[in-house]
This record gives structure tokens, C-alpha cells and sequence, in this order.
């Protein structure tokens, strides 16, 4: 699994509410995170953070390979948060030419407090703040097959894999990386599902690892 060592601060308090965070020692501070991992999260979990502001924008826009992959890193800090029921405080810079379908990709992350350079940017958050709700967009492991389950276009999308190709490359995907490391057939099978997410030559897997159920798992 691909995983990024770049250092990130965030901001993080021990309620989801606004105002509650403003109280007598619901404040965690500035953290430090060394790198961008599912075990990372878990810390900022266990530590009590139920909500955490990321201290730069996801930028979508910038290019070279050193901005693309710290925009993806960060929309895996956002994912892995949101996976853990964590609210997030983010701002997202999309490209003017198609904003609209990335949104919709990323719609099952929490929503972020803006979105720059889209049209009818105030349409787009709003739609994503009404509609948002968690375990939109995920997938999980099961013995000797992977399932993806995905809300975000309306009515549920599922789709299911028993090849190890498929486990392989969800590995390779979870935290970016180069679209080239990765089968070309299981690359394109992904893509037109919309699960893969492309920023640069990077290619991100966009589904969160299944960690707090809304339901029970019988009824999901």
C-alpha cells in the first residue's frame, strides 16, 4: 500500500459542533501528523478529535508532480477522516472545465466550506451538504472478494470482485499512484465505474474502507 510521508498540521477539537469547540478545553490544539495513514486517523480518533480543520485548501488545480500529490494526500487525510465519522473542515479548489463531474465524484467525502473555480459553486455545496451522509461511497474486504457499494449517483451501485487483480490494485490505489503501476484493464473497469479519481498522472482510489456502519451489518 502506497502511503505518503509528507507532514501535515491540522486543527482538531473533541466535539462535531461549532459552538460546543468553542468551550473550556474541547480544543485538541495544532497536530502534527508525520505522514497520511489509516493508523494516523485512528490516533486522531482515540486521541478524541470529532472534528479536525485541515490547515491548507485540496487544490485540484495545481500542477506538478509535488502538487498533485500532496492535493491527493490531503483528500486522503479527508476520506480517512470522514471514514471515521470525524467532521472535517476543508476547502476544495476544483477546475473551472469539469468541476462539476469531480464533485460529484468526491460528494461521498464530507463537504468541504467552500468550493473554488466551479460554476454555481453555491448550487454544487449546497447539493453536497443536503445529500451528504456517511458510508456513501464505500468498500470492504471479505474472504477472497472485495465490494464496492456506491450512493452517490442516486439509487446503489454495486459492484463486486473475487480476482486478486482487483485486491491488487485497490492496494496500489488507496493513497495515489502513478495510473502506469496499475493493469490497464482493472485501471479502465474502475474509471468507468467512476471509483478512480485522476489528478495528474496519479490515480486515486475514491471508495473509504467500511469503518463505522450507520446500521446494523445485517441490514446493510
Amino acid at each position: 500500500m502506497t502511503q505518503t510521508t509528507e507532514r501535515f498540521s491540522v486543527t482538531a477539537w473533541r466535539d462535531h459542533d461549532e459552538e460546543a469547540c468553542t468551550r473550556p478545553g474541547m480544543a485538541l490544539g495544532t497536530i502534527d501528523l508525520p505522514e497520511v495513514t489509516g493508523e494516523a486517523c485512528d490516533r486522531l480518533w482515540h486521541g478524541g478529535a470529532r472534528r479536525v480543520a485541515l490547515d491548507e485548501p485540496v487544490d485540484l488545480t495545481a500542477t506538478g508532480a509535488a502538487a498533485e500529490r500532496r492535493a491527493v494526500a490531503l483528500l486522503c487525510l479527508v476520506r480517512e477522516l470522514t471514514a471515521r465519522a470525524v467532521h472535517v473542515d476543508w476547502d476544495l479548489r476544483l477546475p473551472a472545465e469539469g468541476g462539476e463531474q469531480q464533485w460529484k465524484l468526491l460528494s461521498h467525502l464530507q463537504p468541504p466550506r467552500v468550493i473554488g473555480d466551479v460554476t454555481d459553486a453555491d448550487a454544487a455545496l449546497y447539493a453536497w451538504r443536503t445529500n451528504h451522509y456517511l458510508c456513501k461511497c464505500v468498500w470492504r474486504q471479505g474472504p477472497g472478494f472485495v465490494q464496492i457499494r456506491d450512493r452517490r449517483w442516486g439509487e446503489l451501485r454495486r459492484f463486486t470482485a473475487d480476482e486478486p487483480e482487483y485486491r491488487t490494485a485497490i492496494a496500489a490505489l488507496d493513497f495515489g499512484v502513478d495510473h502506469r503501476e496499475v493493469p490497464p484493464a482493472v485501471l479502465t473497469e474502475f474509471t468507468e465505474e467512476l471509483l478512480v479519481l485522476r489528478v495528474g498522472d496519479l490515480a486515486w482510489w475514491l471508495p473509504y474502507r467500511v469503518n463505522r456502519w450507520l446500521q446494523e451489518a445485517m441490514a446493510i
